[in-house]
């Protein structure tokens, strides 16, 4: 990796976690985007779960007293059951099935009609609902969009929103680093001063981002989530089509 290249991801890296810092999502849809232009995908997957593990786990030690912790346990319990079973697979998908799972999950949930979709965000539905996010993110890289989606409807404020996903990305992001890393022989290397710095700027962009979710009200937090959720999620359906087409 060259120092132009290391020095542009790490200020992406710091953006990228200023924006999960600020709404909890979106900065990592971003980062996974750019890293499967420029690496192979299980490369891609590796680094991208490095960066995701501290900007979520710090990002959980300054909210933890907003942590819902029956929902992050349900998390967890969900997570590894889906790797558990996906692991028998060990499918690897390209780039393209990638970019255009990860732009329509939050079209599918919003296609459901409110009737079906549980009222409330317990441990129940969110057994389920990481069961369903880890699979996903063994493909895509990041459940995002259908994780947020989900926690948008809940009831829960905004600081319960970020502590509480940060909690449960941080299992799942480990999870996916175990998948890759290990049980995916094709893996490949990342350097290991990179992952330093890759963690340096993921710890230094959430802790900005701290500082703005502070300005926000619960009202503009969730308007301007589904507006980012949206436009990000519609970029990566045209992206994964163009790659398609490409191959065809």
């Amino acid at each position: 990796m060259t120092a132009l290249l290391a020095a542009s991801l790490s200020l992406l890296m710091i953006l990228t976690a200023l924006l999960s810092g600020v709404f909890g999502m979106a900065g990592g849809l971003i980062l996974i985007g750019v890293l499967l232009f420029i690496m192979p995908l299980p490369q891609a997957m590796v680094l991208h779960a490095v960066t995701q593990m501290a900007s979520n786990g710090w990002r959980a030690v300054l909210w933890w007293r907003h942590i819902e912790w029956k929902i992050a346990v349900a998390s967890i319990v969900g997570s590894v059951a889906a790797v558990a079973l996906w692991s028998i697979w060990l499918y690897v998908p390209d780039k393209a099935v990638a970019l255009l799972l990860l732009g329509i999950s939050p079209f599918i949930v919003r296609a459901i009609p409110a009737s079906v979709l549980p009222k409330t965000l317990g441990p129940g539905q969110m057994l389920v609902g990481s069961a369903i996010c880890m699979m996903l993110m063994l493909i895509a890289g990041v459940t995002g969009p259908l994780l947020d989606t989900l926690f948008l409807r809940s009831s829960l404020q905004r600081k319960q929103i970020i502590a509480t996903k940060a909690a449960c990305q941080l299992f799942s992001h480990s999870l996916k680093l175990v998948y890759f890393g290990a049980l995916i022989d094709q893996a490949g290397s990342v350097e290991t001063w990179f992952l330093a710095i890759a963690v340096a700027s993921s710890m230094i962009g959430t802790s900005l981002g701290k500082l703005l979710l502070e300005r926000l009200t619960d009202t503009q937090f969730r308007l301007w989530s589904n507006r980012i959720i949206t436009t990000i999620a519609t970029y990566y359906v045209g992206y994964g089509l163009v790659l398609m087409a490409k191959l065809a």
